[in-house]
C-alpha cells in the first residue's frame, strides 16, 4: 500500500488543480455565452499558454503511460512515437497558421467550419463533424485508460481497489465537467499550464534521480536485449508508415484544432508550434522509462502481481512509485492522472462544438448565439460521460482497437481540411466520395486484420503486410479526390471551351 505522504500530496494537488479550473471563469473575463469565448478563450492566448494548451492536448495520460508500454513490451519499435512528433510539427507549421487566419477572418470555430465555406457543402461538412466526434469518443477513453493505471498502482493492496478506482474516476470527471461547463477553455488553460509545469518536473526528476539511483546508466541499460536497438525483422516499412500516418493525423483532430484557433495571432501560433518539439524530448525520457523499469527490482516485483496483459500500462506510475521520494511521487502520478482530466475536457469540448455548430445548427438555422452555446456546454458534459461509461463497460484492449481505428478515420479528413487550404482545384463531390472511400478501406482492412477484437495481430494490419491502415486507406482517399477532381476540372474546361 501507498504511503500517506504520496496520498496528502496526491489530493492537495489535486484540489488545487480544482480551484484553477473553476478559477478559469474569472480570469481573462470575456462573455462566456458566446461559443468562442466558452471554447476558444476568446481566441487570446499568447505564445507561452498556447503552447502550454496544445502540450497538454497532444501529451495525454495515455501517451506518457503507452509509450513507455510499448517500448517495454516491444522495444525499439514503440520508438516511433519521438520522430513523429518532430515530423507533425512541421506539418503543423505549414498548415495552421494558414488556417488559423481564415478561421479569424470568416469566424471559423471548427474545421467543419472551414469546409463548408470551403466547398460550399454542407454534406461535406456534417461528414467532417461526425468523423472527428466519433475519433474523439475512444481517445478520451484511452486517456481515463491512462489515469486507471495510476489509481491501480495507488490502490493496490487495498480491498474493494476496483470498486473505490471507479467512484474516484466518477468523482473527477463530474469535478471537471462541473469547471469546464462554467469556465469552459479557459479552465482548461489554467490546469494545462498547472499539469505541464508537473510533467516537466518529472521529466528532470526521473532522467537524474532514477539512473543514480540505480547505479548509472550503464546499469539501467544493461538489461536491453537487440529488440531495443534495431527494428523487428521487416518491420522497417511498418516504422515509417507509422510515423508518416500519425504525423499527417494529429494535428486534424478536433482537439487539437480547438487549441490552434484559440491563439491570439498567427505570429504567436507559430513561435508555440516551434517550442511545441521540446515535449517530444519529455516523451523520449519517458519512453526509457520502459527500459528502466527491468533495471528496478521493486518495480518488476511490483508488476509481476498483475496480468502480463496489463503489466506495460502500469510500468511508468509503478517506476515513479517505487524509485523516488514519497513526496515527488505523489507529485509526478497526479501530474499524469491530470494529464487525463485535461485533454479529455478539450477533447469533448471539440466534439461539443461540431455537433451543435455543423450538424445541430444546420437542422436548426435560426438557433440563437446563446441557445448554441448552452447545448455545446451540455454536450460537452455528455461526451465526457459516454467516453467514462465506455471504459467501464468494456475492456481496455477493446478500447485500444478503436482508438487505432479512430486514427484511421480522422486521417481521411486531410484531403479537404489540409489540402482544401491551398490546392483550389480540389472540387466537392470527389472529395465525398474519397472520404467515403478511405474510411470504407479503412475499416475493412482493420476488420480483415484484426476483427475487431483485442489486440492479436500487430497494429499495421496484416492484410497489406506491415504498413499502418491509415497511410493505405489515405492514398486510396487522395487518388480519388486528386483524379476525381482533376477529371470534373477537365470536363469543365471542355464544356465551356
Amino acid at each position: 500500500m501507498i504511503g500517506l505522504d504520496v496520498t496528502a500530496v496526491f489530493v492537495s494537488l489535486f484540489a488545487l488543480f480544482i480551484g484553477l479550473g473553476f478559477y478559469g471563469k474569472y480570469w481573462r473575463r470575456g462573455d462566456l455565452s458566446h461559443v468562442h469565448e466558452w471554447s476558444l478563450a476568446g481566441r487570446k492566448l499568447g505564445t507561452w499558454l498556447v503552447f502550454f494548451l496544445i502540450g497538454a492536448d497532444l501529451y495525454t495520460a495515455y501517451s506518457f503511460v503507452a509509450i513507455p508500454s510499448g517500448v517495454f513490451a516491444k522495444g525499439s519499435l514503440y520508438f516511433f512515437a519521438i520522430p513523429y512528433v518532430m515530423l507533425t510539427f512541421g506539418v503543423a507549421m505549414v498548415t495552421m497558421p494558414r488556417l488559423w487566419s481564415l478561421a479569424r477572418e470568416k469566424g471559423y470555430i471548427t474545421a467543419s467550419d472551414f469546409v463548408k465555406d470551403r466547398f460550399g457543402s454542407t454534406a461535406l461538412s456534417i461528414m467532417i463533424a461526425v468523423t472527428g466526434i466519433v475519433a474523439e469518443l475512444p481517445y478520451i477513453a484511452l486517456q481515463i485508460v491512462g489515469m486507471q493505471a495510476v489509481l491501480t498502482v495507488m490502490l493496490a493492496g487495498i480491498a474493494n481497489s476496483q470498486l473505490v478506482e471507479e467512484a474516484a474516476l466518477l468523482i473527477s470527471f463530474v469535478i471537471l465537467a462541473a469547471f469546464t461547463y462554467t469556465s469552459g477553455l479557459r479552465g482548461a488553460t489554467l490546469t494545462a499550464v498547472f499539469k505541464d509545469v508537473i510533467i516537466w518536473a518529472t521529466v528532470v526528476v526521473v532522467m537524474v534521480a532514477v539512473p543514480i539511483g540505480m547505479g548509472g546508466f550503464a546499469h539501467v541499460f544493461a538489461p536491453m536485449t537487440p529488440s531495443y536497438v534495431k527494428l523487428p525483422q521487416n518491420m522497417e516499412p511498418a516504422y515509417v508508415t507509422l510515423i508518416l500516418g500519425s504525423a499527417l493525423a494529429l494535428y486534424l483532430y478536433p482537439h487539437a484544432i480547438n487549441g490552434v484557433l484559440s491563439s491570439e495571432s498567427a505570429e504567436k501560433l507559430r513561435k508555440s508550434t516551434a517550442l511545441l518539439p521540446l515535449y517530444g524530448v519529455g516523451l523520449a525520457v519517458l519512453a526509457l522509462m520502459g527500459i528502466m523499469a527491468y533495471s528496478s527490482p521493486a518495480t518488476m516485483k511490483f508488476l509481476s502481481g498483475f496480468p502480463e496483459s496489463s503489466r506495460g500500462i502500469l510500468v511508468v506510475p509503478s517506476l515513479i512509485l517505487h524509485t523516488l521520494p514519497g513526496w515527488f511521487s505523489g507529485i509526478a502520478l497526479l501530474g499524469i492522472f491530470v494529464g487525463g482530466l485535461v485533454p479529455a475536457a478539450i477533447m469533448a469540448m471539440a466534439q461539443a462544438n461540431l455537433l451543435t455548430r455543423n450538424i445541430i445548427k444546420e437542422f436548426r438555422p435560426g438557433m440563437s448565439g446563446i441557445t448554441e452555446t448552452r447545448i455545446t456546454k451540455i454536450s460537452s458534459t455528455a461526451f465526457k460521460f459516454i467516453a467514462l461509461g465506455f471504459v467501464f463497460a468494456v475492456p481496455a484492449t477493446y478500447a485500444i482497437s478503436l482508438q487505432l481505428l479512430g486514427g484511421i478515420l480522422i486521417a481521411q479528413v486531410l484531403p479537404a481540411v489540409l489540402l482544401g487550404l491551398y490546392v483550389r482545384s480540389l472540387k466537392r463531390m470527389p472529395l465525398i466520395i474519397g472520404l467515403l472511400a478511405g474510411i470504407g478501406s479503412g475499416i475493412y482492412m482493420v476488420e480483415a486484420a484484426n476483427n475487431f477484437g483485442q489486440l492479436t495481430v500487430s497494429l499495421f494490419g496484416t492484410f497489406f503486410g506491415p504498413v499502418y491502415i491509415a497511410v493505405i486507406s489515405l492514398a486510396i482517399n487522395l487518388s480519388v479526390a486528386l483524379v476525381g477532381s482533376l477529371l470534373l476540372r477537365k470536363g469543365t474546361h471542355k464544356m465551356t471551351g
